[in-house]
């Protein structure tokens, strides 16, 4: 719909306040990028200091026929909140980041959708509690909302993906009406309404308020990081792990990709990094003892080794995480791994949610991921036709400086992720320059606006979701990346259309992601 009044925003005024409405030029320069697209500026930024201001202005909007556009922390990279008509307003709910209500004694927390998972987690900590699923690497900016919309996966993958933590939601459709979904201590009751909005991508409303499951911190951690020769003994270790559900994260790099990663990352040489590793270890002088392991290892400890797995075990008591790891060093041994320095799990475990200078190369290439969902039975399969993709097209690769790398995770005992990361040369957008520490892109080199090598990048993106989904892989962070409706049965498409239908019936709600 085009909007055609001299002042399309006049319908929000009276509705929100005018300092809630951001409209100048380097905001809406700001929110038209997220970490790998760009789209058309929105008309204005709407940062709601309240989920009463926000049902408001979301009413008033969609009543004038503005499009209305939801965005977490920023950290997508699939177009989640890059709207396809420049009519549009984007929601911005970094102002409702507040704690509704700790209830410990039925182990829940209820929170404003726009905190962070770093802000969370900070504020259960030292009550010993954590969220079930407790976010992404990208916490530090990644908002709960934006999780129960995109889903994702990392801290605590034992316990299934971000939106398996979900309780309830409130949330603000296109009308501006609030819905309850769910109890605030049982899931479901009945169908699952709850389901029904997580990894929406936004399509069916805004979540304005979320109820999560708390469990116990565990007293106990072990860590354990190993190295491989080949692909299909990595592969062979992480399933056997993910089938016992013995590591709460167990995850894996590829040889560029660790390659990259020690790079850019500290590891020892950074204090600060270190200095936190010391303090979580519990003690002092296990802390001293930790830290000189650390520091002595240094970054060399993984030159030579072709894949890494690194585990974590959680447990009530050091113990029984001991235990766990001394049991996942046996699986992986008899799968072909060998132990090494346990450095990486340590210090990412400390700092579980670091700046994210990492949306960016070592040099300051673009950075962006693509990814699939596997049963074990298929990963090996998968890993291949990705690299045998990325053989077909060498040539271009090395000629226009395109590298890929790949994160593996296992998830839980029916599947584990493969996700290949690209880095290229071509210049940062706004965003990168917003989230990147300051401190740390003076130092990088940078690169010219380069059109070849991106276009490169859209082609080879494209060819690995297309190879996934051969192989019947699924997604998360939908949006407007991964083809959701060939993935369903007609009968399934239609429910979801119809369901879109029913809480947007004009189409106004974030338009085009998910497919509808």
């Amino acid at each position: 719909m085009s909007i055609a009044l001299a002042n399309p925003l006049a319908a929000l005024e009276g509705k929100v306040a005018a300092t809630s409405l951001l409209t100048a030029a380097a905001d809406t320069e700001l929110y038209r990028h997220d970490v790998y697209s760009s789209g058309p500026a929105p008309l204005a930024v709407l940062r709601p200091a309240s989920v009463e201001e926000l049902a408001a202005g979301i009413g008033a909007a969609t009543t004038a026929g503005i499009v209305v556009v939801p965005r977490g922390g920023g950290m997508s990279y699939t177009g989640g909140y890059l709207s396809p008509t420049p009519d549009f307003i984007l929601v911005d709910m970094v102002g409702l980041d507040r704690i509704v209500e700790l209830d410990e004694a039925n182990m829940t927390v209820t929170v404003e959708c726009g905190i962070t998972w770093e802000a969370l987690r900070r504020a259960l900590h030292p009550r010993g509690l954590r969220v079930r699923t407790w976010g992404t690497l990208s916490g530090i900016n990644a908002s709960v909302g934006g999780g129960m919309s995109q889903n994702g996966v990392f801290w605590g993958a034992s316990g299934g993906s971000v939106v398996d933590s979900a309780l309830s939601f409130d949330v603000v459709l296109a009308n501006g009406t609030v819905i309850s979904t769910g109890s605030s201590f049982f899931r479901p009751y009945g169908p699952d309404l709850t389901g029904l909005f997580a990894a929406d991508c936004g399509a069916f409303g805004v979540k304005a308020r979320a109820t999560l499951r708390l469990v116990r911190e565990g007293a106990g951690l072990a860590y354990g990081s190993f190295a491989f020769d080949d692909h299909r003994a990595i592969f062979a270790a992480m399933s056997a792990v993910a089938r016992e559900g013995l590591a709460s994260e167990s995850f894996g790099f590829d040889p560029f990709l660790q390659s990259q990663r020690m790079k850019r990352e500290s590891l020892a040489s950074d204090a600060k990094s270190l200095i936190t590793m010391m303090k979580a270890q519990g003690s002092v002088l296990k802390g001293l003892k930790e830290g000189a392991r650390v520091a002595f290892a240094g970054r060399s400890f993984l030159d030579d080794v072709p894949f890494s797995l690194h585990c974590i075990t959680e447990r009530r008591r050091q113990g029984e995480a001991d235990a766990d790891m001394a049991e996942i060093t046996r699986l992986i041994e008899a799968a072909g791994g060998k132990a090494v320095e346990n450095t990486i799990p340590k210090i990412l475990r400390a700092n579980p949610f670091p700046p994210v200078n990492s949306m960016v190369g070592p040099d300051g290439e673009r950075w962006v991921p693509v990814h699939g969902f596997l049963p074990h039975s298929k990963l090996i399969e998968g890993w291949e036709a990705v690299q045998t993709l990325f053989a077909r097209h060498a040539g271009e690769m090395q000629a226009l400086g395109v590298e890929a790398g790949a994160l593996l995770a296992a998830v839980s005992p029916q599947t584990c992720l493969i996700e290949p990361v690209f880095f290229w040369p071509d210049e940062l957008n706004p965003l990168h320059r917003h989230a990147v520490e300051p401190g740390h892109l003076a130092k990088l080199k940078g690169f010219p606006a380069n059109a070849e090598s991106t276009a490169l990048v859209a082609r080879l993106r494209d060819g690995v979701i297309d190879t996934f989904e051969a192989l019947g892989a699924v997604h998360l962070q939908i949006a407007r990346a991964y083809p959701l409706e060939t993935r369903h049965s007609p009968e399934g498409w239609a429910m979801l259309t119809a369901l879109k239908q029913q809480v947007d019936p004009r189409g106004l709600m974030n338009p085009g992601s998910l497919g509808l």
